[in-house]
């Protein structure tokens, strides 16, 4: 059920669908042995400026993006850091719906979509919450949830909580 190496990755999207929408962050932590070996945050210059919704929930701006990787560039950069390792997200389908859509758009391949979820993970485990989101959960397991909807700010708070849940199904 628990696994010590993994790649943690979070997105930042201009919207909920990969159909319309666009991927304006990337953000990845990967673990190895249960250590954070390396990490990588890049921006993806959109098609279209932002909306003052995502610039407000977010904090990124359009002059942020403006000087991003291109989408291609940036999957790229992706799947160099993520080759070979197992995805974990909070809310994956969200994620892997992106990355599977882009990734076969941009570089011909879609993504391995049998990552973990601690979603899920937590839905499993965590029984004294009211709902499951990233945030309530860190709340829950005393986790500071400051900087977040950004990327790799989120990537470090889903490991704290990935890590929370292990201690608790462990019984620490």
């Amino acid at each position: 059920m628990f696994e010590d190496s993994f790649v943690i990755v979070d997105l930042e999207t201009t919207g909920l669908s990969p159909k319309n929408s666009e991927i304006i962050e990337i953000g990845a932590i990967k673990v190895i042995d249960n250590k954070v070996v390396d990490t990588m945050d890049v921006f993806v210059r959109p098609s279209r400026p932002l909306s003052w919704f995502i610039t407000n929930l977010t904090g990124i701006t359009n002059e942020m993006v403006d000087e991003g990787l291109s989408t291609k560039e940036a999957l790229k950069v992706f799947d160099e850091f993520s080759f070979g390792m197992r995805l974990m997200a909070h809310n994956a389908k969200f994620d892997m719906s992106f990355l599977d859509v882009y990734m076969k758009k941009e570089l011909g391949k879609g993504v391995r979509m049998d990552s973990m979820d601690t979603l899920l993970l937590s839905r499993a485990i965590v029984k004294d919450v009211p709902n499951y989101k990233l945030e309530t959960l860190a709340n829950r397991f005393n986790i500071d949830y400051s900087g977040a909807h950004r990327s790799l700010r989120d990537c470090e708070i889903t490991l704290d909580v990935y890590n929370n849940i292990r201690k608790m199904y462990n019984g620490e």
